[in-house]
């Protein structure tokens, strides 16, 4: 005979010898500051109880490419511990983690509820009705984009939204480093027009208003899916997409006196790619290229996890060609996918290997642009710290800052304020921005600091955008050339 199946609200720390139908509702990597991965999941049995389970890097191995998030299985012992995660996913008090005879056989089940989400009212959200160790599901329409804060040195990328729910209640969501990214990859997109709804999952809630995990959350966007289709339908009186306000583009811009041209070359010694061979030094530089073909490095196209891009590509300019590397946020800017959401991908497909470039990665191939990058020789690469693809911004850099001779319009562009109030003429959100990891490791960069002419040290934040609109562009401002 048989054993019979546990219910998972009786799960308790008594015995390691438990029996769990259950579906897989969510599951999800961890890697701590150590670089050390585990596994964590969601499972639901037919009662609709939760319990949160963990599998611990010693058993990742064994399990990573088995276990299938939605899937319905028998899972066989385990311990039951205290629920003593940070985060927490559900209400019950304990968690169970996989042993060595853990074993789990995939099964069809009817009678288990199928995938869903457990969404967080905002009006509760608003009340202060939350568990500080919780972290909820969130779905509201865009109304209004509050702030973007670029990757610049010391900060990272954020977006902050306003949500609005069906009863009309208002919260703001902070979208951090790749999901900050991922919208904005969205919202530039001239493809993408009318009402925006958000899905965020395993979303941190504090102080009334909510914001990504960092592992472990999934953003969903106008997705193809019952619960965004079915919030979407009393939205439709929103025929535009949601608009920056005006506080959000001052706060990008730096101000309204600079146009994001000025912002890009501020500092960099603007040239030729022809130049860049006779640099001796570290220098920040910027420059007008194509993308021409990837450069294979040994350790391949992701790493940190299979969780953060590192891509080496071939850029030329006429007959000069030189080796850029392009890092997270540039890359998931422009593919509009996260690193290891084409690593899972793959893996699903039945391919693991590192040195494989997905067909994806392709999107990054045959493009002009503009770079601001850090041109380090030792190596015979540039490091990519920002970039632009819009043809006015790049012919105006061409146009106004680059020529093809031993010296550069701009050795140094410098800004320098002007006594009038001009406007910009950028209307379009960037994540781009200086991020130099030199070397593979997950940290937040130290603070730029520039010196000007006279010796003295400025402390300059560089934002930017990587589209600019059709409109007039701004007015020049003053630029002196440092000595």
């Amino acid at each position: 005979m048989s054993r019979k199946v546990d219910s998972v609200k009786d799960i308790n720390d008594s015995k390691e010898t438990w029996r769990l139908a259950v579906r897989i509702m969510d599951v999800w990597s961890v890697v701590n500051n150590k670089g050390i991965e585990h596994l964590e999941m969601i499972v639901m049995d037919s009662l609709g109880d939760r319990i949160q389970v963990l599998i611990r890097h010693d058993h990742l191995l064994k399990w990573k490419e088995v276990i299938k998030e939605n899937m319905t299985c028998i899972i066989n012992n385990g311990s039951v511990y205290n629920n003593d995660f940070q985060w927490k996913v559900c209400d019950h008090s304990k968690k169970f983690v996989f042993l060595g005879g853990t074993t789990m056989k995939a099964i069809e089940l009817q009678n288990i509820p199928p995938k869903g989400y457990f969404f967080k009212d905002f009006g509760e959200i608003l009340q202060g009705k939350c568990k500080t160790d919780r972290l909820e599901d969130i779905i509201g329409a865009v109304s209004e984009i509050n702030n973007i804060q670029s990757n610049t040195p010391g900060k990272k990328v954020v977006v902050s939204v306003v949500l609005k729910d069906l009863k009309g209640n208002c919260i703001n969501c902070n979208l951090w480093e790749i999901y900050g990214s991922k919208f904005l990859a969205y919202y530039n997109d001239p493809k993408n027009i009318g009402a925006i709804v958000i899905l965020l999952t395993h979303a941190m809630v504090k102080d009334g208003q909510v914001s990504n995990a960092w592992s472990g959350s999934k953003l969903l966007i106008n997705e193809d899916i019952p619960e965004i289709q079915d919030f979407m339908l009393p939205t439709n009186e929103q025929k535009e997409k949601p608009t920056q306000s005006a506080k959000s583009l001052s706060n990008w811009f730096g101000g309204s006196q600079y146009s994001p041209v000025e912002r890009f070359v501020h500092n960099a010694k603007c040239m030729s790619l022809s130049q860049f061979c006779k640099i001796k030094h570290e220098t920040l530089c910027v420059t007008v290229a194509t993308t021409l073909k990837f450069a294979v490095s040994k350790y391949g196209w992701f790493y940190y996890g299979c969780t953060r891009y590192k891509i080496e590509i071939y850029v030329s300019n006429g007959e000069s060609k030189y080796r850029f590397v392009f890092w997270d946020f540039e890359c998931a800017a422009i593919l509009g996918m996260t690193a290891e959401f084409m690593h899972n991908s793959m893996v699903k497909n039945g391919e693991d290997d590192p040195m494989v470039y997905p067909d994806e990665l392709e999107m990054l191939l045959n493009k002009k642009m503009a770079f601001r990058v850090k041109v380090q020789p030792t190596f015979s690469q540039a490091s990519v710290w920002k970039l632009c693809d819009d043809e006015a911004f790049i012919k105006e850099i061409e146009n106004d800052y680059i020529v093809e001779d031993n010296q550069s319009k701009t050795e140094y562009a410098k800004l320098v304020p002007n006594k009038e109030n001009l406007e910009t003429s950028a209307q379009t959100l960037s994540a781009s921005g200086e991020n130099d990891p030199e070397s593979i490791i997950l940290m937040t960069p130290a603070k730029d600091v520039v010196i000007a002419d006279k010796g003295e040290e400025v402390d300059f934040e560089v934002s930017g955008a990587t589209q600019l609109s059709g409109t007039k562009p701004s007015k020049k401002l003053k630029i002196e050339l440092s000595s």
